[in-house]
């Protein structure tokens, strides 16, 4: 089992007799039906459909505050992603708070962590992904000790979640700029259709219904050094994408369906910088599973 802080992560705090309700008419995922101990991943959205931050939810017990929920977040967006909820929240009885200075993010991977005394949530995009422990930084050593896990460096996670082919935002792809099915969030547990009203809900269901994304991420195979994330991807004189991050030879991608597919079919190689790329699984950038939530 391995072990590590991740600095780039921070956690926004949100309670109060409204929260549930309040949560679940913003957000993609179905905060409905969250148990204390279980998380949910999910984004809010512009009213256009486009990702301004995704997030992992988690519900904690806390019976003096009312319903408290913790949202794991990049931590470069937390206070905006806060301010963003006060916002929206009007005569809600909820409260919002950035606890980044406070408390941060541990990933836990290769092995199953059990109960915590510190809040802590199996990953739910992906089965492989590990778990998350929200706690200080200095807890780390003690947390680790407590569960037999080696510490490692936060490059150790980078490479286990591109080995997952689970994108990361702000490399994979840019908030602001990109729909859930484009990082396939629709994939990761991240979007219930079935959910009802929440912001920029009608876009995601019409690309959802209609299969109309013509962008995926996908996990991609590198033969030499990895190229810059933002790199173009190209086939011929033709811009297929561009690269993401990377580590030990793999790394995801940002990639045109049509015309990856293309170049396939046409035999035509990828590179980005120069170098070879090549689509881990070909069949990731087609469809979509019906089944949208774990």
């Amino acid at each position: 089992m391995k072990a590590t802080f991740l600095d780039d992560r921070g956690v926004v705090q949100v309670s109060g007799d409204d929260a549930r309700k309040f949560l679940n008419g913003l957000f993609t995922t179905d905060v409905s039906k969250l148990q204390p101990g279980d998380a949910r991943f999910g984004a809010l959205l512009t009213p256009q459909g486009k990702i301004i931050v995704d997030f992992l939810v988690t519900q904690v017990s806390s019976p003096a505050e009312g319903e408290r929920f913790l949202l794991d977040c990049p931590r470069a967006l937390a206070q905006a992603l806060a301010d963003k909820l006060n916002v929206y929240k009007l005569r809600a009885k909820v409260s919002v708070s950035n606890l980044s200075d406070q408390v941060g993010v541990i990933a836990v991977w290769d092995g199953a962590i059990g109960a915590t005394p510190e809040p802590s949530f199996t990953d739910p995009r992906h089965e492989s992904l590990g778990a998350r422990v929200i706690a200080s930084q200095g807890a780390l050593q003690d947390i680790a000790a407590g569960l037999g896990a080696e510490i490692v460096g936060s490059d150790a996670y980078e490479a286990h979640r591109i080995d997952c082919s689970v994108p990361r935002g702000g490399l994979d792809f840019m908030y602001g700029d990109a729909f859930p099915h484009e990082t396939n969030m629709d994939r990761l547990h991240g979007v219930d259709i079935g959910k009802g009203c929440y912001v920029g809900q009608e876009v995601v269901s019409r690309m959802h219904h209609r299969g109309t994304t013509r962008t995926r991420t996908a996990q991609v195979l590198l033969d030499g050094p990895s190229p810059e994330p933002g790199t173009p991807i190209t086939a011929g004189d033709k811009s297929v994408g561009t690269m993401g991050s990377a580590a030990r030879q793999k790394g995801m991608a940002l990639l045109r369906i049509d015309r990856a597919a293309e170049a396939m079919a046409a035999g035509t190689p990828l590179t980005s910088g120069g170098l070879t790329v090549r689509i881990a699984d070909p069949d990731a950038l087609q469809g979509a599973p019906k089944q949208t939530v774990a």
